[in-house]
């Protein structure tokens, strides 16, 4: 367990928040001053998942007490990927069209997808992909209904109990969610997902998604006993995430933004990519493609991560024709072995700063150029973003070279094909600020603006 002071400021009672992110490896907190936005402290503790998860989550409290004393640290707010996350089906109309939409939309609301499905249902491959939501998409507004309602009907009799929200022809939307609640299943109807073709509208699904994650998923993974732990957890971490880097774009209350920003997650498993990009407005008009580009959203590379997908970065790097040190498949095999396996020395640490820099040019390719194949995509322009993030514990553990290192290898990635970054700054969130200011985006967005300009935004004024 670690825990740093990092302000000798003290709130009056009952001004701090502790945000706390439980994930699948390491639960990690923050503690800030909701009436200003300081951050007083950071912490985290090897997540408990063998016993209770609040088992960590409460002994990092009495560390965090320890260098605070005397400051109220009873209100917590948390997030969490631990348990597998949220884990999204995506059963939808055409490949191309719906599906693809539902895809998208299920990665913005912080979701794993672990199945997609097109035209009629296998419900069989479907109930082996073990979902914790069905996202049921089919059709634009006033189109087709013929493929969503047989879906439907299939879901209806499919031995699956996972809550199933309907986005889908709001035309058959009320067929839809009679035939699944008459059927004894739990059916969220909202806004369609692809309204018409070219529209994507991802916000509503968002929301609901968010709302099943809190009212359904998150108490039955067996992460905790009783009430509490649920009681705190106020959605995903992705989604979160992603709310903390639209805040950070954006600004709020006079609090400004940075502009377009990127941001590279480099985790144990997977390697996230967020952005939020503003399209130039002719461009935009010009690329009429069949599933609008959400120049919001986040992509999640399942075969690219430090530990458990470590032989997945060396694979996907040579099928990228990036350069690859010989030793970097045993390097990778033992990390795969052992996910828990830490570096014990500078060789080692160099091995693992090479597979952090293959994950995220590799995550940064997929995320923004275009797609071949059957799913064709324009790619994103990021060529004016203003400020680029790294994340993760392999970039938090390092010094300022090694990290350096790290995000330049995917900045100046030009045989990619993609627009990369023309003039970007470059930080790491050291002290993971992003899932604290999207915990407190809702009730307190100027302080989580500050918090975030603080400790991110003035990177564009520094230039580190």
């Amino acid at each position: 367990m670690t825990v740093t002071l990092i302000s000798r400021h003290r709130p009056t009672p009952r001004d701090a928040v502790v945000c706390v992110d439980v994930g699948s490896t390491f639960t990690k907190a923050t503690v800030v001053d909701v009436t200003c936005g300081d951050l007083l402290a950071t912490g985290s503790h090897p997540t408990t998942i063998r016993t209770d998860v609040l088992d960590g989550v409460d002994a990092l409290l009495a560390e965090l007490a320890a260098i605070l004393p005397g400051t109220d640290l009873s209100a917590v707010r948390a997030c969490s990927s631990a348990g597998g996350g949220l884990r999204l089906a995506v059963v939808g109309y055409e490949r191309v069209v719906t599906a693809e939409a539902g895809h998208r939309v299920g990665l913005s609301a912080g979701a794993r997808v672990v199945h997609v499905s097109a035209g009629p249902l296998d419900t069989a491959a479907l109930a082996a992909a073990s979902p914790d939501v069905v996202l049921l998409a089919g059709g634009t507004d006033g189109g087709n209904a013929e493929i969503l309602l047989h879906n439907a009907r299939e879901l209806a009799v499919a031995a699956l109990a996972a809550p199933i929200v309907v986005a889908g022809n709001v035309d058959a939307r009320g067929e839809v969610y009679d035939l699944l609640t008459a059927a004894g299943k739990t059916a969220l109807p909202t806004a369609n997902v692809l309204p018409r073709i070219g529209v994507l509208d991802p916000a509503p699904a968002r929301r609901t998604i968010r709302e099943v994650f809190l009212r359904h998923v998150i108490g039955g993974k067996g992460l905790s006993v009783g009430p509490r732990f649920a009681a705190m957890v106020h959605g995903a971490t992705p989604d979160l995430v992603l709310t903390g880097v639209e805040l950070l774009a954006d600004g709020a209350g006079g609090i400004p933004g940075t502009g377009d920003v990127v941001v590279i997650d480099i985790g144990g498993a997977t390697t996230d990519v967020y952005s939020v990009v503003t399209p130039d407005p002719e461009e935009a008009a010009l690329r009429r493609e069949v599933v609008e580009v959400l120049w919001r959203s986040r992509t999640v590379e399942g075969d690219l991560g430090m530990r458990w997908s470590a032989l997945g970065v060396v694979a996907a790097a040579r099928a990228e024709r990036l350069p690859v040190p010989d030793a970097l498949d045993a390097a990778a095999a033992r990390r795969t072995a052992d996910p828990g396996y830490l570096p014990q020395s500078r060789t080692e640490q160099d091995h693992d700063d090479q597979l952090a820099a293959l994950a995220a040019t590799v995550a940064l390719r997929r995320h923004a150029r275009p797609e071949r194949g059957e799913i064709r995509s324009g790619g994103k322009d990021l060529r004016q973003v203003q400020l680029v993030i790294g994340s993760g514990g392999v970039l938090r553990h390092a010094d300022s070279a090694r990290r350096d290192a790290v995000l330049h290898a995917g900045l100046t990635d030009h045989a990619g094909g993609w627009l990369l970054p023309e003039r970007a700054a470059a930080t790491v969130d050291a002290h993971y600020v992003l899932a604290a200011a999207g915990l407190l985006a809702d009730d307190h967005p100027i302080a989580a603006a500050r918090l975030l300009r603080a400790h991110l935004g003035d990177t564009l004024r520094t230039g580190r």
